[in-house]
């Protein structure tokens, strides 16, 4: 089957008359389709004037094609977008500002030299001359929780393209007995002092993200410790409490006890 060119392509006077007769019905025929097929789907050539008073108009490719609103291709000739060549590069780092990068390292050091101090009240309370078993049991578990948290922050690190340096530890106290206090009370108000001294450092690197416009980071400390963190300086306030109630003589053993034992019911 044929098709002329008029079926395609629409001329017009300045008056308005048309001239696809002008063309003729031979000028180009198209197989396999008819011209009432094509006849809705005119093509139209850019706009401009003819030296005989005619004007050819046309739409650009693009309008046809109504309702794109998103040119991945395009978007993706961004400077920003381009994939690294260099091998020590990471491929996956987007938007993640050295300060958030610096922040996090800084973070996961903290949660380490806590996870050291933690540990090393459970090697004070499981001496046999000491045998307060729950008080050990309790650090020991606050010790490992910390370094799960470094590392998820090291985890994190990775996921966003960083780099993860770890810093010095300093070397925690290995005694924790006080003459006034008692070594139990001691070690509870010193543990009260570093969770509220790491929800500090936490609350910092939100404030780096915040002002370094990175919702990720924020939304990451936000889910995986801010309430953690605060739930846990509530429960060990209770038990400085308590222990200061009992005070440093047979009430330490039975809330040892307690400490030991809780979980048990579950």
């Amino acid at each position: 089957m044929s098709l002329s060119v008029a079926s395609a392509v629409s001329l017009s006077t300045l008056q308005g008359d048309s001239l696809s007769p002008a063309l003729g019905s031979s000028a180009l025929s198209y197989s396999g389709l008819s011209s009432s097929s094509l006849s809705t789907t005119a093509l139209r050539l850019p706009g401009r004037r003819l030296g005989n008073g005619l004007v050819v108009s046309a739409a650009k490719e693009t309008d046809l094609l109504t309702g794109i609103v998103f040119q991945p291709f395009e978007e993706m000739k961004k400077e920003e977008l381009a994939i690294p060549i260099a091998p020590q590069l990471s491929l996956a780092r987007q938007f993640y500002e050295d300060e958030c990068e610096a922040a996090i390292n800084e973070q996961i050091n903290v949660e380490y030299t806590v996870s050291y101090v933690y540990h090393a009240m459970y090697a004070y309370f499981d001496r046999d001359n000491i045998a307060l078993k729950g008080l050990a049991k309790f650090y020991k578990e606050s010790s490992e929780e910390e370094r799960e948290h470094a590392e998820k922050l090291m985890k994190y690190q990775n996921i966003r393209g960083g780099r993860v340096k770890l810093y010095s530890i300093l070397t925690p106290p290995s005694e924790f007995d006080h003459a006034e206090k008692g070594d139990a009370l001691n070690s509870m108000e010193l543990a009260l002092s570093l969770e509220k001294l790491t929800n500090e450092k936490l609350l910092q690197l939100h404030s780096v993200a915040v002002r370094k416009n990175d919702p990720q980071l924020a939304d990451f400390v936000e889910s995986e410790y801010l309430t953690e963190q605060v739930e846990a300086i509530k429960k060990i306030a209770e038990y400085v409490a308590q222990l200061r109630m009992v005070g440093k003589g047979h009430g330490v053993w039975h809330f040892d006890q307690m400490l030991l034992h809780e979980g048990d019911a579950a």
